[in-house]
This record gives structure tokens, sequence and C-alpha cells, in this order.
């Protein structure tokens, strides 16, 4: 491989928490996926919070959507949003267009994502 390959860009990862049960979150289910039609190169995921209780522990989601954006392995982005399509379109095209974004601290929301990432075999 030559040196002056630029690298391929690290992959963003786009998580929506929610719950079955929540009416919010079933509405905003076809908006997120409207989204992630508009950023093929993004890899989203749906993850239903009581399904999942193993994925997420230790830490605990209760307000719906929370969303977890990451670009590679370091979280950009955690926390409750409002259900509404241009919030979730900004965040997404924030991660892509400026992926050298300092990442979150939290070491219980880095291992998160490094746990779906290895759960849900994202690249």
């Amino acid at each position: 491989m030559n040196s002056a390959t630029p690298a391929l860009p690290a992959s963003v990862l786009v998580v929506c928490l929610c719950a079955e049960w929540c009416g919010v979150c079933r509405d905003y289910r076809g908006r997120f996926e409207a989204v992630q039609a508009k950023f093929p190169q993004a890899q989203f995921l749906w993850i239903d919070v009581e399904d999942e209780a193993d994925l997420l522990d230790p830490l605990d989601v209760e307000d719906f959507p929370t969303l977890l954006l990451a670009v590679g392995d370091a979280p950009r982005f955690f926390g409750p949003v409002t259900p509404q399509l241009e919030m979730l379109e900004r965040l997404v095209r924030a991660q892509i267009e400026h992926p050298e974004a300092p990442a979150l601290a939290n070491p219980a929301i880095v291992a998160l994502v490094a746990r779906i990432r290895a759960e849900k075999k994202t690249p």
C-alpha cells in the first residue's frame, strides 16, 4: 500500500436507544429510517433498551429517544434528543463532516460503543 494513499474515514455509528412500549419511539422510528436512507455511509442501529439490557449495562436509559453517535471507536454524542428528523440529520452530518471532533471521555459510553461494535458486528 502506498503511504500517499489516504486512509479510509472511520465508520460512523448511529444508535437509537428506545423501548417498544414508548409511543414517541414508535413514531420516531420512521424518521430514523428516513435519515438512515440519506446517509448510506453510516451504520444505523435501533436497539430496544429492554431487549438489550445486558448490552447497555451499567448505563440506564430513561429518556426516549436517546441517541449514541460514534466515529470509529470514539463516542461523540450520547443523550436524549427531540424526535425531529432535522436534528438527527444535523447530528449525523456533523460526525461525517468532522471526524476529528473530540470524543466523549465517559468510560461507560466508550465501553458501550465497543460492546455494540463487537456484538452487532459493526465495522
